[in-house]
């Protein structure tokens, strides 16, 4: 169909037939009919939304400029991001300056707008994180993996005390490529985009733990449950790796998204698209796929109709519009579908409507974070040149800058609930909050209980468990499990009580629960856990499949197998099995590992722990600053080399080491038999920051047999000389790869943080080599990858050479089952050494975060 419409063709022409090198001149006409900037109440006025739903205006300029995410406090303080530098020109100058904001907004009448603003932190590099913890707010800036509380201390509205509380360290790359959300999750875990990390508040700082992968671009949230649900602009993906909490690893299944869930319908006429042509109708210009998608959330408040409990919100800036997705839970697999189909929830004719974030107040509505302006995309693209720039310039877009405004979604029979007072309440009162209706009180309930420490509504929670009354709803009382872990006071009875409990939310939670147990070795809760095995809902069957999978526990395969059996009908189940079945295998592995830790353990605190101490860090000796035994946390001596921790225990040692001396040896072991020996060295390896592969009773065994005629205990000298060739020593050697060879001397450079890797997905044929300059009796190369859990090599093997062009036959094969690969040579002399990578791993790289050589 022809269109009509005389700006769309001139405007398309001039698109199609600009050079890519020539910028549009700016069009005052255009920019006064499509472009131009409008008040408050003009651009509510140009906004459509579902019947029955309305915008309320809760702050706009001056008050709030550029405001990027928002959260509240337990009192119902509003804090706002505020990206004051963020593209003020096309070219995007000065935009690292440390000149932003986090304000906090107040709504002192409870009227429902905002009256009172005040700078809460300033001189900021454009803020990406707020998490309001009590009376103290985290934040993240860009340009760094820092976070730091702050706090006001007087009243004022101003922070005055400011402390590190998790030091990351730099991180670069593109403002809009780096790590947002700290979404405060149901399993006490606040979890972040890009990076595989989750963080957790402990003891007034912040820890990290490693997580399988890392998702998502510009925000992050959650459901009633803590699936995560992540999305992406530079991937145009509006909904990915929500199927299960992220601790399980990315599961995206075949049709979770509803056939055509990527189009989107808006209304502005104005090909701002970063996609080029591809990515606007020719009809009207108008975006026609998602691409700028953030800030999504999943709306859990109580003051909308029903039918929007629990929707997936997607603002699309670039589109100038807001998505409704319902979640449908088919047979176990979570589908989103358009709730409003062939349109949208919220569109805008207004070219500088720019929804970048959502979030479920206190009051239970849905709130919607507007940055108002004319170029939304980061100056890399709108380089000189691109496409891009000259339909900003056409439109004069660049022109619109400095405003902001936040809304309130309402429906007709909206009435707003009462504003909180928690932040002082006592935690009696935080309990009762637990079975809220609406998910904003539960969950900061939850988190003011835990971040307090406050065991004294032990008792109330787990009553609520175990003999809940009434008005003690199934979501209070899954919080209600969630807050005692957070406190550690889960315990296998209560665990067991809430494999019971009527509600399936409830009884999957309590599943996902044992989990820290049984990576502990606990196997008590296993016959619970089994029993579950016949529970009618899905969501069962497929819980026990993801923790038996991570924790490794003992039997677990085989109640895997069964669960799978009962269900072999679920496609779901079956897909997801499928994704695990490399990872089922490896927990057979596992379980034999637990089970030796925990014996391991056992032996460690009955012998070891005397003189190593409970943190393996020695027991002091009083009035002195020596240590009964040496440290055991990062030890040279615990970790690679199997051999050398095994000689120690064996036949004992005396000396310094490290500059440390000791008031007595090491006594000899060798009297305990080889797999007593074997289960705590393998507990030593993995205990305190160590994480080394296992040590089987069998290499116990053949190290005992090779020394057993040795009567004295090793001196000091000697186990330092069987350490690995000095880094100073290797770093005059020459290192070549097939891939990204620039990067080989980051394997010895000392810092675990870095690596060389091959930036590619494992095929056979990669390889590592280096040159010694002169031959060499090598006897051990240990790969250690332990910064990246899932990059050693599947299968490798290593050939030799005089001049490194003519290589031999393979010397030893072998696979990488561990994040340390100890690869034991059988006699080698040789200048060069090669390690080939032969074998496949989707997704996965192969790199070497530490290389150690030992000799004879």
């Amino acid at each position: 169909m022809l269109d009509k419409n005389p700006l769309h063709l001139i405007t398309f022409i001039s698109l199609v037939l600009a050079s890519p090198l020539s910028a549009a001149p700016f069009d005052q006409r255009l920019y006064n009919q499509k472009g131009r900037t409008y008040s408050p109440k003009e651009s509510m006025a140009l906004i459509e939304m579902q019947e029955g739903y309305s915008l309320e205006l809760v702050a706009a300029e001056p008050m709030v400029e550029e405001p990027a995410a928002i959260a509240w406090d337990g009192d119902g303080k509003l804090y706002v991001a505020e990206l004051n530098t963020y593209m003020q020109d096309i070219d995007g100058k000065n935009q690292h300056s440390p000149v932003c904001r986090v304000i906090l907004l107040e709504d002192t009448d409870d009227d429902g707008k905002m009256d009172k603003r005040s700078v809460f932190v300033d001189k900021l590099v454009l803020p990406r994180m707020i998490q309001p913890i009590d009376d103290r707010v985290i934040i993240r800036e860009t340009n760094t993996f820092d976070l730091h509380s702050y706090r006001d201390t007087n009243g004022d509205g101003i922070a005055d005390e400011k402390k590190l509380v998790f030091k990351g360290g730099s991180r670069g790359g593109n403002l809009e490529h780096q790590p947002s959300g700290l979404d405060w999750n149901i399993d006490n875990w606040m979890y972040v985009t890009y990076t595989n990390k989750r963080y957790r508040w402990k003891d007034d700082h912040i820890i990290a733990e490693q997580l399988p992968f890392g998702s998502g671009q510009w925000g992050v949230t959650h459901d009633d449950v803590g699936r995560n649900f992540f999305c992406t602009g530079g991937g145009e993906n509006p909904a990915m790796d929500f199927q299960r909490p992220m601790i399980y690893g990315k599961i995206s299944l075949p049709g979770e998204k509803e056939n055509g869930f990527r189009t989107v319908f808006p209304l502005v006429e104005i090909p701002d698209v970063q996609g080029g042509h591809g990515r606007y109708r020719k009809s009207n210009l108008t975006l026609n796929n998602f691409t700028g998608c953030a800030g999504q959330h999943i709306f859990r408040g109580d003051r909308l109709p029903k039918e929007m409990y629990g929707n997936y919100f997607i603002p699309e800036p670039v589109g100038r519009l807001v998505r409704r997705a319902r979640i449908v839970n088919h047979n176990g697999k979570i589908i989103v579908k358009n709730a409003t189909p062939g349109t949208e929830f919220m569109r805008s004719r207004d070219a500088n409507f720019r929804p970048v974030n959502a979030g479920t107040g206190p009051d239970g509505c849905l709130y919607i974070c507007d940055m108002y302006r004319g170029i939304i995309q980061e100056g890399n693209w709108v380089r000189p040149g691109s496409y891009l720039r000259g339909v900003v310039e056409n439109y004069g877009l660049d022109k619109n800058i400095k405003r902001g405004r936040i809304y309130r979604v309402v429906h007709e029979s909206t009435k707003r609930g009462k504003k909180p007072q928690m932040l002082n309440a006592k935690s009696e009162e935080l309990v009762a909050h637990l079975s809220h209706p609406n998910g904003w009180w539960r969950d900061t309930a939850q988190k003011l209980i835990v971040v307090r420490k406050d065991k004294s509504v032990a008792l109330k929670l787990k009553s609520n468990v175990m003999e809940p009354k009434s008005s003690v709803s199934s979501l209070g009382r899954l919080h209600s499990l969630w807050t005692l872990e957070g406190l550690e006071l889960l315990d296998n009875e209560l665990l067991i009580r809430a494999m019971k409990d009527s509600d399936q939310r409830v009884r999957s939670a309590a599943i996902r629960l044992c989990e820290e147990k049984l990576i502990n070795g606990n196997t008590e809760l296993i016959p619970a856990i089994s029993k579950m095995k016949n529970d009618p809902e899905i969501e069962i069957a497929i819980q026990i499949v993801l923790t038996l999978v991570r924790t490794g526990a003992e039997g677990g395969p085989a109640i895997i197998e069964e669960v799978v059996s009962l269900n072999k009908e679920n496609e779901t189940l079956k897909a997801i099995t499928g994704n695990y079945m490399a990872k089922i295998k490896e927990a057979k592995r596992k379980s034999t590992e637990t089970k030796f830790i925990a014996l391991g353990r056992t032996n460690y605190q009955t012998i070891c722990m005397n003189c190593h101490g409970s943190d393996g860090k020695g027991t002091p000796v009083a009035g002195t600053d020596l240590t009964l035994g040496a440290p055991l946390p990062r030890s040279p001596r615990v970790h690679g080399r199997k051999d050398i921790p095994i000689k120690i225990m064996l036949k004992g040692m005396i000396g310094d080491l490290d500059g440390r001396k000791f008031p007595g040896p090491m006594l000899p072991l060798e009297s305990y038999d080889d797999e007593w020996i074997a289960a705590t060295l393998t507990y030593i390896r993995n205990n305190w920051g160590n994480n080394s592969e296992m040590i089987s009773a069998q290499k116990v065994a053949a190290v005992r047999a090779q020394i057993k005629d040795r009567k004295e205990m090793w001196k000091s000298s000697e186990i330092i000389a069987m350490a690995p060739i000095p880094l100073i020593e290797m770093r005059k050697w020459k290192f070549t790869a097939s891939h990204r060879q620039e990067g080989c001397n980051n394997a010895i450079d000392g810092n675990i943080k870095t690596r060389w890797e091959t930036g590619t997905s494992q095929i056979p044929g990669m390889w590592f080599a280096f040159d010694m300059g002169n031959e060499r009796k090598i006897n051990t190369l240990v790969l250690d990858s332990s910064g990246s859990a899932e990059d050693y090599p599947r299968y490798y093997s290593i050939e030799t050479s005089k001049n490194g062009k003519d290589w031999g036959k393979s010397i030893i094969t072998g696979k990488g089952q561990h994040t340390i690969t100890e690869i034991v040579l059988p006699p080698t002399t040789a200048r060069h050494i090669r390690v080939t990578q032969r074998g496949t791993s989707n997704g996965k790289f192969w790199s070497i975060h530490k290389l150690e050589v030992y000799a004879n």
